[in-house]
């Protein structure tokens, strides 16, 4: 499998496609769907200190023999570990969680709480080569305005949620200032039954020869977007990756992004989702 990489405002060259995990248990089904997305070709995996799965990501990563060098391992700092000391010992405690040196790029899970002090210890491990890329997550316009011009340095990756029902052209336009690269959480729209029967995506999966899915992934790929749909299943890992062997013209890219609803399943900016995500669960509650 030969996936195209994009270049991020700090030099290194991420793959455009990876396999996320979250929600999968780890009882060893992370384990298993992180070893066969490696075996199948995929070199990028995204993880999160609260999918709980660090672990078996780490072990599969291990296990595959395939150099380090060759595997793009994102992780993220749950917003609970956001005072500096806390986000320290977090970006310590993902490294020693997925046994590994260094961390590719690491993300701030959530844009509330103290998020300078966390983007700070950040930016000191970036510095001391524990993590080559460093992001932030779900951050709107609003709150990329009201956190990102105090940083030092500015975030490679916004993961937020993206498809075609929710395309984010607002935040694309700022992103795209300080040659941000998004992420796509949700790019085929968590299975949206609506999305997966609109005429035209189905029209254009009979031309190519292809499932909606995939012409959702083309879309979001030829956007420029990084996507990193899940699935615990060998022949949907597979086929999710099968993308790379045709293109999306630009009518059929202008007629996909008619699509956008402007609006998506979850608010970052809406009333009490802060306090919500901070007080959701605690993360060390088994430590």
């Amino acid at each position: 499998m030969n996936i195209p990489t994009f270049k991020l405002n700090d030099g290194n060259e991420i793959p455009s496609f990876g396999f996320g995990v979250f929600q999968i248990p780890a009882d060893g089904s992370t384990y298993k769907a992180v070893s066969n997305a490696l075996k199948l070709g995929y070199r990028h995996i995204d993880t999160a200190a609260a999918y709980f799965n660090e672990q078996e990501v780490g072990k599969a990563i291990k296990d595959s023999g395939i150099p380090r060098d060759q595997i793009w391992v994102t992780s993220k700092m749950w917003l609970q570990d956001y005072a500096y000391e806390d986000a320290k010992k977090a970006i310590d405690t993902s490294l020693n969680n997925l046994g590994l040196d260094y961390i590719d790029l690491y993300l701030l899970h959530q844009p509330y709480g103290k998020v300078d002090e966390a983007w700070r210890a950040l930016e000191e491990a970036q510095k001391a080569g524990k993590i080559r890329s460093i992001g932030v997550s779900n951050m709107s316009p609003k709150l990329w305005k009201k956190w990102v011009p105090n940083f030092n340095v500015t975030p490679a990756v916004n993961q937020v949620e993206f498809n075609p029902y929710f395309q984010q052209q607002e935040l694309r336009d700022i992103l795209a200032d300080s040659h941000v690269a998004l992420e796509a959480w949700a790019p085929l729209g968590e299975g949206n039954k609506d999305l997966f029967a609109e005429p035209v995506l189905n029209d254009l999966a009979k031309k190519y020869n292809k499932n909606v899915g995939q012409i959702i992934l083309r879309y979001e790929h030829q956007l420029g977007v990084i996507v990193f749909p899940k699935s615990v299943h060998e022949a949907r890992i597979k086929s999710n990756a099968e993308i790379f062997d045709f293109e999306l013209t630009s009518d059929e890219m202008d007629a996909l992004r008619k699509l956008d609803k402007g609006k998506g399943m979850h608010d970052p900016d809406a009333p009490g989702v802060a306090d919500a995500l901070l007080n959701a669960f605690d993360i060390h509650a088994n430590d």
